[in-house]
């Protein structure tokens, strides 16, 4: 159901308004007045085609929460705390009154995640570029040259080395065939953890051949419980419970056929749309994530759009779609591009791109313009030290459509 409206104010005489309690000085107090809490009211209606059941929590208390928590890098459970003890937070959120209950469930920001999708977090980007633009902090001249660049947004998973990944997908059979009911003619719990941890001394001690011999008889151990589950499947009833079981035994299936240089490899049974980008790195050369492309004002650094980009795709296919985004979000197309090299063979025709490195043959003025492509990378470990695109907690691919949240974050506290 729709959520309800917010009834009209009243006058509580035995207590006082938070207006009254806190500084209108306030940074948070100032932004409250500069977003225009309507947009999620009207927009976010859309999402709730149900006119029955329990109505929704109000939209402006789940945007600013969505903001609270990006801005901060609160994970749900302690943004939801926190709004409870802060005024600044609860008068942010529209409340009038102090309030001492938590205002929802912090499970509730998982389903209005869901609810929304990458169309409502859009809305609240969007949001934040003319709340700028009403403080004056963005111009739509600002708007008109944009810097474009790639970063990547970690998965919450371990490193994926061949041995733990065959030990937890041994783990997991064994777990699941136990809570099937299935009699497994061995499980391996003792041999298979030894093993494992033996795999890691001899490749410390660069002992790669008696590695190699450890790790196949660690996948031989793996292959023998999936085998033995597979001859028992039938004993399983229809049910949850089976469908898990099947979609684990496929799971497995593909980890054991992979070869280590194969495309499309599975590098975490928990994530398996994770993909392995590389941007080389000094400090880590592989990153196990999703790729998300940042846009930026080339002129005070504002943050005119990002998006998720699974697949692990080439800088220079992403670069017309998120020119698109920042002409959606903003309202007017840009003129000018500035990216790296890794963006060479983009194929933008409606966009003026100049690539960094191009200094002759261009103006003065272009010139000086490409030296301050280099500002956008603080922009970006900003987001990552102090925002929330350092490590994605969300589970599945829909999660990393979330990544928007973090310029949201990083807009707000510029």
């Amino acid at each position: 159901m729709k959520p309800r409206k917010p009834p009209p104010e009243q006058d509580d005489l035995l207590r006082a308004r938070l207006v009254e309690m806190i500084d209108m000085r306030h940074e948070l107090v100032k932004l409250a007045v500069l977003i225009d809490w309507d947009v999620f009211e009207r927009e976010w209606a859309g999402f709730f085609p149900s006119h029955t059941g329990r109505p929704a929590t109000s939209p402006r208390l789940v945007a600013g929460l969505l903001y609270l928590q990006d801005a901060f890098a609160l994970s749900d459970e302690a943004v939801v705390a926190r709004w409870a003890g802060n005024p600044y937070w609860q008068h942010f959120c529209g409340e009038t009154f102090f309030q001492h209950r938590l205002p929802i469930d912090p499970s509730s920001m998982t389903r209005w995640r869901k609810r929304i999708g990458e169309e409502g977090v859009e809305w609240m980007l969007t949001e934040t570029i003319e709340a700028g633009k009403r403080a004056g902090v963005v111009k739509d001249n600002d708007l008109k040259r944009v810097t474009v660049d790639t970063t990547v947004m970690e998965k919450n998973i371990a490193h994926p080395t061949d041995a733990r990944l065959y030990e937890t997908a041994r783990r997991k059979l064994v777990g699941l065939a136990r809570e099937a009911g299935i009699g497994l003619r061995q499980n391996y719990n003792r041999l298979a953890p030894r093993l494992a941890g033996q795999v890691g001394r001899y490749a410390h001690a660069r002992q790669f051949k008696r590695m190699r011999k450890a790790l196949r008889l660690l996948k031989g151990y793996t292959g023998r419980v999936l085998r033995d589950i597979e001859r028992k499947l039938d004993q399983v009833p229809e049910g949850a419970l089976r469908v898990r079981l099947m979609e684990m035994i496929a799971l497995v299936n593909r980890l054991l056929a992979q070869k280590p240089k194969g495309r499309k490899k599975l590098y975490s049974l928990h994530e398996p749309t994770v993909d392995c980008i590389s941007k080389e790195k000094a400090h880590k050369r592989y990153e196990f994530g999703t790729e998300v492309s940042v846009a930026k004002t080339n002129r005070g650094g504002f943050i005119a759009g990002m998006r998720a980009l699974p697949g692990n795709p080439y800088d220079g296919h992403t670069l017309a779609e998120a020119l698109e985004q920042v002409e959606i979000l903003t309202g007017q197309q840009p003129e000018l591009a500035f990216v790296d090299r890794g963006y060479r063979g983009h194929g933008v025709k409606n966009v003026k791109v100049f690539i960094s490195g191009a200094r002759r043959g261009v103006a003065r003025t272009i010139a000086k313009l490409l030296r301050r492509l280099s500002a956008i990378e603080p922009m970006i470990g900003h987001m990552k030290n102090d925002g929330l695109l350092t490590r994605s907690n969300l589970k599945g691919t829909e999660a990393t459509r979330f990544s928007p949240c973090s310029a949201v974050g990083a807009t707000t506290s510029v």
